[in-house]
């Protein structure tokens, strides 16, 4: 201690204490670690690194980038879908023709804050059809028998229920007849099935009168989100036939430009790149 309010550290700088607590440093400073916490008269703390700076200068923030970064696809091969077919299929030999999957990575120039695409879709030529669909309604109901007729796998009320508390969820989609509407939601499954996107809801469409129409069109459907940028869809399988392929990406391509046409008056988004892949 050179002086009284003063901790003098080995590269020789001193720090200034508050009067308040020199005498308490007095007493703990010869068994103090090379940081030491200095408290000053407004109650704040400040804790000093030997030989460091007692203020560290602002570092100045780079700016962020309003849209996702884009590579410049003038340099990149492309090819036909023919020719990106024959690619694909050269890394899948070996493997039955419905096990592996075509895919579409479609890349949007867009704002990285505002709405994203999303949307469903049933293709003319099914790419999975192996989706089992869960039908809440009545079990001795006209429309369970319907439900089951047209496809669904599991169909009822409280053994779904049931099942569902005690985290048996063998199902990959979820629709509720408007009857059961409101026994659904004294379940209380919100907390279970709505982080996995399962919750019926009428701002869906899962909430239905028609389950069993509603069953036709979801066996066979895919459903696509934009994510950082990037819509992805499984757009065939690897048995297709280019002219299937074709059908499929020309319905997939329509659609999507009819989502990005009624987004457009919030916010501007243009397809950038298509990318195959399996």
């Amino acid at each position: 201690m050179a002086a009284r309010g003063l901790v003098t550290f080995g590269s020789g700088r001193r720090i200034r204490l508050s009067s308040r607590y020199d005498s308490y440093h007095s007493q703990v400073l010869p068994f103090l670690a090379p940081l030491t916490t200095c408290r000053r008269a407004s109650g704040l703390s400040k804790t000093i690194a030997k030989g460091s700076k007692a203020r560290e200068e602002p570092t100045k923030k780079k700016k962020e980038r309003k849209e996702f970064r884009r590579d410049d696809i003038k340099k990149a091969l492309q090819f036909s879908l023919c020719d990106a077919m024959q690619y694909i299929r050269a890394f899948e030999v070996g493997r039955q023709p419905t096990s592996s999957k075509y895919e579409l990575a479609i890349s949007l120039k867009t704002l990285k804050n505002g709405p994203v695409v999303r949307n469903r879709l049933r293709l003319s030529n099914a790419v999975d059809t192996s989706e089992r669909i869960c039908v809440i309604c009545p079990p001795d109901s006209p429309a369970a028998k319907a439900a089951i007729k047209a496809g669904a796998s599991l169909v009822g009320e409280d053994t779904i229920f049931d099942a569902v508390k005690e985290g048996r969820i063998e199902f990959e989609r979820c629709i509720c007849h408007s009857d059961s509407a409101e026994r659904l939601n004294k379940a209380n499954l919100g907390r279970v099935l709505g982080p996995k996107g399962l919750m019926p809801s009428t701002k869906t469409g899962t909430v239905v009168k028609d389950v069993a129409a509603s069953v036709r069109n979801m066996i066979g459907g895919s459903e696509y989100r934009e994510k950082i940028g990037v819509i992805r869809l499984a757009i065939g399988q690897l048995g297709f036939t280019p002219e299937q392929m074709q059908q499929n990406i020309k319905e997939f391509m329509e659609m999507l430009k009819r989502d990005l046409t009624l987004l457009n008056e919030k916010i501007n988004k243009e397809v950038h790149e298509v990318v195959s892949q399996s």
